[in-house]
């Protein structure tokens, strides 16, 4: 097959009348089907012939003969080496030692525009992860014809030469550098609008790396026009096209330290643009890599405080916090960012979140309630939702007829519940209260000085006056008041069982005793029938360990029975912490409404308690 090639080759001087047979040049295109086929053809001596035939084109006639038979050999030979280099890194490399990168750095100047396409295409191919390669291409200065195609109106030529710089700028400073004094910036930049969503998307992933390591670059990018078209491109039905935009407004977003103020305008003029909208519509999508593209983008957006008001006001903060992200990367990104934000949420930032809590339409005013609530210091707290009205937006969304609403609304309330208090009113049992007079252990039931006996179930218990009336009210007003108790030696206790009153008085005489769940409910009724608070706190801290999806009706209904205060707002923490799960339970809509008013002085209390924060407004 070569010696046939060879035998047919025009010798210097002459005009090549017919193109060379097609066993080589069709062999080598169809080279690419396996690596195997790639090495037997190189190894048969088929490099030195291409290459010859690259060549050619500096013997050919000047006038024009034949032009189009030698166009295309030489596009044909150009080809089949991007087919045998095609992902094979020892045949990029004797490419070149063959000689191969010169002749094809001089075709990008040649008359024939397919010719010119497909030397780029093989130097593209020849560029691709291989230093060696990419240094000579340079150096056989390749970069003002490879600038001047990037500015063809042809798709077809630009969106090789966009690929070829690309490939030569990959994991190399240095000829970034180069191509960037060489010009390439604002024909790059046109290439974003060009009709060939192939040269976009290269374009977009060039400019993503111009602008990794150098903020003067991203501040040039800018300027020169980049951020409009590649918003636009956020909104293509091209998945990649997509992917390649946020990955390049990511680039432009991210802040370096020591430019933080020229790169902070970056970040401000993507937003102002109409960045943030499309950029969090990404956030939906299933494939990975632009899922994770968007979250970068938006966590430099997050940078700049003059976003964050538009960030939460489009419902940007929700959207971080409902996303289903597939890469762990993806939801590292995402926490970053919402902590980000939660970091700016002070000074001008609250007071524009609190304007428009104030003023916008209501949608908007629900998204800041529903933000700050997530991301607001406990300081500001009393500030953002009790003197601004957030709490009254956080119960509407509560009490809306949507289901998505309501939800949203019972986790900002329970995060807001979280950040009010370190510990929740029952989730740590209450010390026991030191009574003021104190018998102890050994007077429980003791008939030594006991001045009034008890009976219960037909059994008497004896007590002390003196420790009774330093209880509770009730006994104060039992026996200090005109209740025909005051006088009487024996008192009846008709509806408490035995157990129970004996450990009521334990508790009165020791400040102590140990609550199990089956006595508790009874117990509580107790305490609270004879006003004894500690103890009924203690019972109530009891019953709240058994608090269940199944029994939290009742729990409630308890609580507001016997006037169990820190019980009722454990039920509340219960509601608003498992409001998905309770959503589908009987009654769930009733309770829900029935307990807002419940929830509502829940919060005006704890927000408002003489040991919160002062406002850092």
């Amino acid at each position: 097959m070569l010696r046939l090639i060879s035998s047919t080759l025009p010798s210097h001087g002459t005009k090549l009348i017919a193109p060379p047979p097609n066993a080589l040049l069709t062999s080598s295109q169809n080279s690419q089907k396996t690596p195997e086929h790639q090495q037997l053809i190189v190894d048969a001596g088929a490099l030195s012939h291409l290459v010859s035939l690259l060549k050619r084109q500096r013997d050919v006639d000047k006038d024009g003969s034949d032009s189009r038979a030698v166009n295309s050999v030489i596009r044909r030979a150009a080809d089949a080496i991007t087919n045998l280099a095609h992902e094979n890194s020892s045949i990029k490399t004797r490419v070149r030692m063959e000689g191969g990168i010169p002749p094809l750095v001089e075709l990008l100047e040649f008359t024939d525009t397919k010719v010119q396409r497909a030397a780029a295409g093989a130097l593209r191919t020849l560029a691709f992860k291989n230093d060696e390669n990419k240094n000579q291409i340079v150096e056989c200065n390749a970069l003002p014809a490879l600038i001047l195609m990037l500015r063809s109106d042809a798709a077809a030529i630009h969106y090789e030469a966009v690929g070829v710089i690309g490939n030569l700028v990959h994991s190399s400073p240095s000829i970034k550098r180069e191509v960037l004094a060489a010009g390439a910036l604002q024909p790059v930049i046109g290439l974003l609008s060009s009709c060939c969503s192939e040269s976009q998307r290269e374009a977009a992933l060039l400019l993503g790396q111009f602008a990794a390591t150098d903020s003067d670059c991203k501040v040039h990018i800018v300027q020169r026009g980049a951020v409009q078209p590649l918003i636009e491109m956020l909104q293509s039905p091209d998945v990649q096209l997509k992917e390649m935009s946020a990955f390049a407004l990511g680039r432009l977003a991210q802040v370096k330290k020591i430019t933080q103020f020229q790169d902070t305008h970056n970040q401000a003029g993507i937003a102002h643009n109409g960045g943030l909208v499309p950029l969090l519509k990404l956030l939906d999508s299933r494939n990975g890599s632009l899922q994770h593209n968007a979250a970068f983008s938006l966590y430099g957006l997050a940078d700049n405080e003059d976003n964050v008001s538009d960030f939460i006001s489009v419902g940007g903060v929700q959207k971080l916090q409902d996303g289903e992200f597939t890469v762990q990367a993806t939801k590292d990104c995402v926490a970053k960012t919402l902590k980000r934000l939660e970091e700016k949420i002070h000074g001008r930032v609250l007071n524009h979140l609190l304007y428009l809590m104030r003023v916008a339409e209501k949608a908007v005013q629900r998204r800041v309630a529903l933000a700050l609530a997530h991301l607001c210091s406990p300081d500001d707290q009393r500030a953002i939702f009790i003197n601004n009205c957030g709490l009254d937006l956080l119960l509407g969304l509560l009490g809306s007829s949507s289901p998505k609403q309501q939800l949203d609304g019972a986790i900002a309330l329970y995060r807001l519940a979280n950040k009010a208090t370190t510990l929740s009113p029952v989730d740590a049992a209450p010390p026991s209260p030191t009574p003021q007079v104190y018998l102890g252990e050994q007077y429980v039931n003791n008939a030594t000085l006991s001045d009034v006996t008890f009976l219960v179930e037909g059994r008497r218990f004896y007590a002390h006056r003196i420790c009774l009336l330093a209880s509770s009210d009730a006994f104060r007003a039992m026996f200090d008041g005109g209740y025909r108790e005051k006088d009487a030696r024996d008192i009846e206790i008709p509806n408490i069982r035995w157990e129970v009153f004996e450990l009521m008085m334990r508790f009165i005489y020791t400040g102590a005793v140990d609550v199990t769940l089956g006595i508790a409910q009874d117990l509580l009724r107790a305490a609270d029938q004879y006003l004894l608070e500690g103890l009924k706190r203690l019972c109530e801290y009891t019953i709240a360990q058994d608090i269940t999806l199944e029994n939290i009706s009742s729990m409630y209904e308890l609580s507001e029975a016997f006037h169990a205060i820190s019980l009722r707002h454990r039920c509340i923490l219960f509601i608003l912490e498992q409001f998905d799960k309770l959503s589908d339970k009987p009654r769930h809509s009733q309770l829900i409404h029935r307990i807002i008013p419940e929830i509502r002085d829940y919060f005006d209390k704890a927000l408002t308690k003489p040991n919160q924060h002062n406002s850092r407004l």
